[in-house]
């Protein structure tokens, strides 16, 4: 894979510091940002492959600042949360509210930069999709080359785990998939009981077509199952 552009977010500055090296040393660039306001001024200037992002900052907090970045900003950059806070409540709310992933401190720096490099290949860096692939279901067109939805012509920004979630299904539309199949093959890694991850996900998706469409169902739960296109 080659270079990102990584943006830390954390006000410690040891803990920054670390994260910059764990980056660097995995072959990408890596920014600083020490509070939310510093890092919103950085994001308004350029937009990074990457944002690992700290919840407790002076100012402006993580939580708000991810809130903004996926509201008033639009921006779909994927987001690792890296925190003290490993409540699953936090956790889920977190998810909900577009991050992509959540690693709790304190942390292994090798599992850092392993997670850094799956949340990159899920949205797009690693160059996973087959350049030219679309595809349509109704009025909701997914392509896998650009990593763009669009329902009704209207484009739908979605987290590099939402896409990856909406493209499984759209790839196999009268199949219905398993909360743990999906974990399994969006997150690349081994399901523990990781329904709430997919759930959430699955919900945000919903939401985003919803808001084009609110009509429309385009997921639907097979209960006791799992998941397949509407």
């Amino acid at each position: 894979m080659g270079m990102s552009e990584i943006l830390v977010v954390e006000d410690d500055p040891d803990i920054n510091n670390l994260l910059r090296a764990v980056m660097e040393r995995a072959g990408h660039r890596a920014m600083q940002a020490f509070s939310g306001s510093e890092a919103l001024l950085r994001l308004g200037a350029s937009t990074p492959d990457l944002v690992l992002l700290d919840l407790m900052l002076p100012g402006l907090a993580g939580s708000e600042l991810l809130e903004h970045m996926r509201g008033e900003q639009g921006l779909d950059v994927p987001v690792i949360v890296v925190s003290a806070k490993a409540g699953l409540a936090d956790k889920v709310a977190l998810l909900a509210t577009g991050a992509d992933d959540y690693i709790v401190k304190p942390f292994e720096p090798d599992e850092v930069a392993a997670r850094v490099e799956a949340v990159l290949r899920r949205s797009g860096s690693g160059g996973c999709a087959r350049v030219g692939e679309v595809l349509r279901h109704r009025g909701l067109v997914l392509d896998a080359g650009t990593r763009s939805v669009s329902l009704d012509g209207v484009e739908v920004a979605l987290t590099a785990h939402e896409f990856d979630i909406l493209r499984t299904l759209m790839e196999e539309p009268g199949r219905v998939f398993s909360r743990e199949r999906l974990y399994e093959l969006v997150w690349k890694g081994g399901y523990y009981g990781e329904d709430n991850a997919v759930n959430v996900h699955v919900s945000n998706i919903r939401k985003k077509l919803a808001a084009v469409d609110a009509e429309g169902e385009y997921i639907k739960t097979i209960w006791g199952v799992g998941f397949k296109l509407a």
